[in-house]
């Protein structure tokens, strides 16, 4: 089980009460990756999301007219999110992620996060409201890129 502290430093998980963290931290576990593992690939089921709490990990998208991934994104703060395919249908990562240094993770059971906030409705709607800014200004960002890129 993750500790309440770690878990209310998280921007996702900011202004929930200590019940809700509690609940949450019952679905989360900490990870570790090697520098240069890929945490996930796109096209693969997602079945978790991540929280970075040490390192670097950049995102990366295939372009079917390039021959290499282009780097839409560098997670690198702790607390950043990624993954979020894992909570949010189809469940299919939409992107790759690659360890560019050794990293420590909060590594959360998608389907298990949901069906808590299913049942608190509150906290649901404040977590997918942040969700949803995540999503837009990373969906901005590759945009920019892939514009730069082409």
């Amino acid at each position: 089980m993750v500790s309440i502290e770690e878990l209310s430093k998280v921007e996702l998980f900011e202004g929930l009460s200590l019940d809700q963290l509690t609940r949450i931290s019952e679905v989360c576990e900490i990870v570790s990756f090697s520098k240069g593992e890929q945490l996930f690939r796109e096209g693969e089921q997602a079945k978790n999301f991540f929280i970075l709490l040490e390192g670097k990990i950049v995102i990366q998208i295939q372009v079917s007219s390039r021959p290499a991934n282009i780097s839409v994104a560098v997670i690198n703060q702790p607390y950043q999110s990624l993954g979020w395919s894992g909570i949010v249908s189809p469940y299919f990562y939409t992107a790759s992620a690659l360890c560019e240094q050794d990293c420590r993770l909060l590594s959360v059971d998608g389907a298990g996060f949901v069906e808590i906030l299913e049942q608190d409705s509150e906290a649901g709607v404040l977590v997918f409201m942040r969700v949803a800014e995540v999503i837009s200004n990373r969906l901005r960002n590759s945009r920019s890129v892939l514009l730069k890129a082409l």
